[in-house]
């Protein structure tokens, strides 16, 4: 779909979120969020996606039909005019019923040498929901490749990966070359570099529905991951704004990302090229050059470059980021 004019009257994009089918998928995203799911093994929802294998479309106003990858390449004054060839970001909300892999993801430059021009993978991790004494793999205990590789070989993945107790609430930074895997019963929020690249070290022995085990990229792994692991521990900062409470949990070269918890009338300013939002906690609404917009949990929206100036209202909580 090709259009021929500047868009200049819509001044909220709502998404109709992408549904990825995966073997440690489950049904948390209908339970929790009213999604309508294809099948209950679900592992992930693409929020806000403008990556070829599985973009959001716009589900409002004049734009409505049109993909956010159309929109960042008609339309990029929407986004300040931000150079590139890709949209950077990427919003997911992940249910993951069962372990993930345990996998590490490349960096700009190796990925753009070695995965046909794809972007590096650096993302973070809000957690949702889990059960009580949940975990996350996070880094490893190895100081260097060889003494990985040795530990792998005899099969001591309990001795080699390091292990976090998490809680909702909690937010995890993880950089490229960071080993690292979301393990079962947790729902989380990821906001990451718009790609879709990663290096798969073990997979428990894992089948899939026709018996195969998984592949696994270990010489890839090898290349990227980080020795030894150092923990990557953002400085928080928290204020009031008026009636919001705003945590901005990390700032750097690939994404800001903050929380939003609303409990009555903020006015907010936009001075970044836009800002990406979901709703993950109760309702409220989103007043825009006298227009309000009602918002429920699942809701995603995009915040374009010329809107300056918005009031958001209620009792909820947003995850926001932007570059």
């Amino acid at each position: 779909m090709k259009m021929n004019v500047l868009i200049e009257k819509q001044d909220l994009f709502f998404f109709r979120p992408v549904f990825q089918e995966r073997i440690w998928g489950g049904t948390q995203l209908k339970k929790n969020f009213n999604y309508e799911i294809p099948n209950d093994k679900i592992g992930e929802c693409w929020a806000i996606s403008a990556h070829e294998n599985g973009p959001s479309v716009v589900a409002n106003g004049e734009c409505k039909g049109l993909t956010l990858s159309e929109l960042w390449t008609q339309q990029r004054h929407l986004f300040g005019n931000l150079e590139g060839e890709k949209f950077p970001l990427l919003t997911k909300i992940l249910d993951a019923k069962d372990d993930l892999s345990v996998q590490v993801h490349p960096n700009d430059t190796y990925a753009q040498i070695n995965e046909n021009g794809e972007l590096g993978k650096t993302e973070c991790w809000y957690v949702l929901d889990c059960e009580e004494d949940a975990e996350l793999v996070l880094g490893h205990n190895a100081q260097s490749k060889a003494e990985f590789l040795s530990t792998v070989e005899e099969n001591k993945w309990d001795e080699v990966l390091r292990r976090v107790k998490i809680k909702p609430g909690d937010f995890f930074y993880i950089p490229s070359g960071t080993v690292h895997a979301i393990c079962k019963s947790t729902l989380i929020l990821e906001t990451q570099q718009n790609s879709d690249t990663t290096y798969r070290l073990y997979d428990y022995d894992r089948r899939d529905d026709n018996g195969n085990l998984r592949e696994l990229h270990i010489e890839k792994s090898m290349d990227v991951i980080i020795f030894p692991h150092v923990d990557a521990n953002p400085v928080r900062n928290e204020y009031q704004q008026e009636g919001t409470l705003i945590t901005e949990f990390i700032n750097n070269e690939f994404f800001s990302v903050e929380r939003w918890k609303v409990t009555a009338t903020t006015n907010l300013s936009n001075n970044n090229p836009f800002i990406l939002a979901s709703v993950v906690e109760g309702a409220g609404s989103i007043s825009i050059n006298e227009e309000t917009h009602s918002l429920i949990k699942g809701s995603h929206f995009l915040i374009p470059f010329y809107v300056k100036e918005f009031t958001i209202d209620g009792k909820m909580v947003i995850i926001a980021s932007h570059v």
